[in-house]
């Protein structure tokens, strides 16, 4: 349902998550989330252009989160790679049709509306704060035992539930 390019800037912004006040060099988030590194820069740049995250080059340098992972909806990173819109209007122009949506176009529109609405209400917090489930889109070496997000203590990844 969504392009490779949504799942990579989801899977990027997710890892950046678990660390929010560090920097993470490209190289490492590309081996963290398994994207391809030259692909992984074009995400990162329009993830930049967004002002969802913030970036420094040089030794020391990578990315971070331009906000607390409870300030930014998955619907907004969504949006920074992708157009995820309601239909309006026939996108065909058909003048018959306008805005009285054919069935097809009518289960489309329905589609993004759940869309929408589910990835405007999630945050990138909401993805690291359930303790029943995996860490979300990326592999980590690094295994702390627990981290903080957003001013709550939660285990780490690699240190179980």
């Amino acid at each position: 349902m969504f392009s490779l390019t949504a799942e990579y800037a989801l899977r990027a912004m997710a890892c950046l998550a678990l660390t929010p006040d560090q920097l993470v060099p490209t190289p490492n988030l590309a081996r963290q989330t398994k994207v391809p590194p030259n692909y992984l820069a074009k995400v990162l740049q329009l993830l930049s252009a967004a002002g969802l995250i913030a970036g420094r080059r040089g030794v020391g340098g990578g990315y971070r989160l331009a906000r607390a992972s409870d300030q930014i909806t998955l619907l907004e990173v969504l949006r920074s790679v992708t157009q995820v819109e309601r239909i309006r209007a026939c996108p065909l122009g058909i003048p018959s049709h306008g805005t009285n949506l054919c069935p097809l176009h009518r289960k489309i529109d329905e589609a993004a509306a759940t869309v929408i609405e589910i990835f405007g209400q999630a945050t990138l917090a909401d993805l690291l704060t359930d303790p029943s489930r995996p860490w979300p889109l990326c592999e980590t070496t690094e295994s702390s035992a627990r981290i903080t997000i957003n001013g709550s203590s939660v285990p780490g990844p690699g240190a179980g539930a």
